[in-house]
């Protein structure tokens, strides 16, 4: 089954990727680590969808299309 991620998340992910290719989820781990040591949850759980949905994106289940 598919997760459907908001317009947010998936801009986010691919913007990521855009910037910082196979090291996007390296970068979001980061982002999520440094969110998680000031105890801000909610943009922890953010960061997590988005590492979520680049885990998608790399299995292809979200549909992500290579360029031709």
């Amino acid at each position: 089954m598919t997760r459907d991620f908001d317009e947010q998340t998936r801009s986010t992910a691919l913007a990521l990727i855009g910037q910082y290719g196979g090291d996007a989820e390296v970068i979001a781990v980061m982002r999520a680590a440094e969110f998680a040591a000031i105890g801000d949850v909610e943009a922890l759980a953010a960061w997590d969808d988005i590492l979520e949905c680049l885990a998608a994106i790399e299995a292809r289940e979200f549909g992500a299309r290579p360029i031709q």
